[in-house]
């Protein structure tokens, strides 16, 4: 008992070094809440992993008119709050498909870097239709480029017919490349243009039996 009352220098000494507010209620309900505070919060935030989603990017610069094989793309997460609407990520969707237009190392494919009715739709509006035309002056392919704006022309076979324009505001979607070893040269090229519907099968019908030049905006 005499032990009890006389406590050891030691005994003292750690008794004045512990703080009295670790040996509260108090401090120990405080402890307890904010335990369960960070809990709460570990719980609620976001799992990094769930903000992820698959895109297919371009593993090297290519060109329009590519036909995408597996060595050309690959497939990688990306933070789905920057990744573009219409993203692809089906590699074997996107197979043998052709690009409408130059894609950079790195970049994330979408639907209207495609031919498809995407990509009709994005450039001439919900109703378009795209357009092979055979221009009768093919160097003109040469100077065109996806995007540019034309107005189509055609000029009847008889030499004393006016040439007659047949639409304006044709969107250029893709120049096909020469086909080389081929008679007739760059004669078997195309360019694609998209056109609201209507104007689409009046210069498709005009195409079968007249010779089309285009002019640029």
């Amino acid at each position: 008992m005499g032990d009890s009352l006389n406590p050891s220098p030691l005994h003292r000494l750690s008794r004045a070094l512990r703080p009295d507010w670790a040996r509260t209620t108090a401090a120990r309900r405080v402890l307890a809440a904010a335990l369960v505070v960070l809990a709460a919060v570990a719980a609620l935030r976001d799992d990094p992993g769930a903000r992820q989603t698959d895109v297919l990017i371009a593993s090297r610069d290519l060109a329009p008119g590519t036909e995408l094989t597996a060595a050309d793309v690959v497939l990688e997460k990306r933070d789905a709050d920057v990744v573009p609407d219409g993203s692809v990520a089906d590699l074997d969707a996107t197979a043998g498909a052709t690009l409408a237009g130059p894609v950079r190392r790195g970049e994330v494919l979408t639907d209207v870097r495609l031919l498809s009715p995407h990509l009709a739709g994005a450039a001439a509006g919900p109703d378009a239709r795209i357009v092979p035309l055979t221009l009768a002056d093919a160097a003109v392919l040469d100077l065109l480029r996806p995007g540019d704006v034309l107005d189509v022309v055609a000029a009847a076979p008889e030499a004393d017919t006016e040439p007659r324009l047949i639409a304006t505001g044709a969107i250029v979607v893709l120049v096909s490349a020469e086909t080389s070893g081929l008679a007739g040269g760059s004669g078997n090229r195309v360019v694609l243009v998209a056109l609201p519907a209507t104007a689409a099968r009046t210069v498709a019908a005009a195409a079968l039996v007249d010779a089309i030049g285009v002019t640029l905006h």
